[in-house]
């Protein structure tokens, strides 16, 4: 069975969009979704599905969690074949101590890549931006917070796209290989 990764934009920041990770394993549950597990509290599981899209999922999981929870959130689901295109065309190599300010912003459709360029004038060496074929990647060498970039990405720019830190995108990536074992 195929597993995926839901990727939910913005939840649990702050007091807004709150969605306990104990109600999105239900709902994915009650979706029919199989070995649904999620990873910190920012809106990330990964679940299995006999058949498909990512897109259809997310357009599901989105209209459960608005309908059931009453949060209107995005969704963007990826399948875990699509994840380790993503690791594998980063083209950005951060030392491990760079990971928590090493962000990958996932957007559902491809040609949404084309909003985040707007970010590249926002970067000030030696900070690093890259658009890959399936997502955007930042390094935020003085921290996230201190970036013009880092905060457009996060931001109304980065709109269509939502963001992960590297180390939570390699631990996405073990719990999804950990579930095709």
């Amino acid at each position: 069975m195929p597993t995926f990764v839901a990727l939910l934009r913005g939840v649990n920041v702050g007091k807004a969009k709150r969605v306990s990770m104990a109600e999105l394993r239900a709902l994915l549950s009650g979706l029919g979704y199989t070995g649904v597990a999620t990873l910190l509290n920012s809106g990330n599981a990964v679940f299995g599905a006999p058949r498909g899209t990512p897109a259809k999922h997310a357009k599901n999981i989105a209209a459960a969690i608005s309908t059931q929870l009453k949060v209107e959130v995005s969704v963007i689901v990826k399948s875990a074949s699509e994840l380790a295109a993503i690791l594998a065309e980063n083209p950005i190599k951060a030392r491990a101590d760079e990971h928590p300010r090493f962000l990958v912003a996932f957007v559902q459709d491809t040609e949404a890549l084309s909003s985040p360029v707007a970010i590249e004038s926002l970067v000030v060496p030696p900070e690093k931006y890259a658009v890959g074929k399936n997502a955007a990647y930042l390094l935020c060498a003085a921290g996230i917070l201190e970036s013009k970039a880092g905060k457009a990405l996060l931001g109304k720019a980065g709109k269509s796209a939502t963001t992960r830190n590297w180390a939570t995108v390699l631990k996405l990536q073990a719990l999804a290989n950990e579930r095709d074992a």
